[in-house]
């Protein structure tokens, strides 16, 4: 397997593992009582978390379409767009989380 492929392997990973726990926080948050307010403030910190990782996927497919030398030259985009993702998916999930503890 070359370095792209794991490379890549290892992002849609990351992609599969954001996508699960925004579904647990929508699962979560449907099950909860949450007044109107903090509803609002739970469907904005998904939309969020849904751009963040659509960006995500956007980036992984420009990796899929380069071939092993123009990898490199896409990796500080992709990477960018990680940690913006895992930070997004961190920070939204303590939020929502915080919201529907009561």
């Amino acid at each position: 397997m070359s370095e792209l492929d794991a490379y890549k392997q290892k992002l849609e990973a990351e992609i599969e593992q954001a996508e699960a726990k925004l579904k647990d926080l929508k699962a979560e948050a449907k099950s909860s009582a949450a007044d109107a307010q903090i509803r609002m403030q739970y469907d904005q910190r998904t939309q969020e978390l849904e751009q963040h990782i659509d960006n995500a996927k956007a980036k992984l497919k420009e990796l899929g379409g380069a071939g092993e030398d123009a990898w490199e030259e896409l990796k500080e985009g992709i990477e960018n767009a990680w940690d913006s993702l895992r930070n997004a998916v961190r920070e939204g999930a303590a939020k929502v989380k915080e919201k529907f503890k009561d």
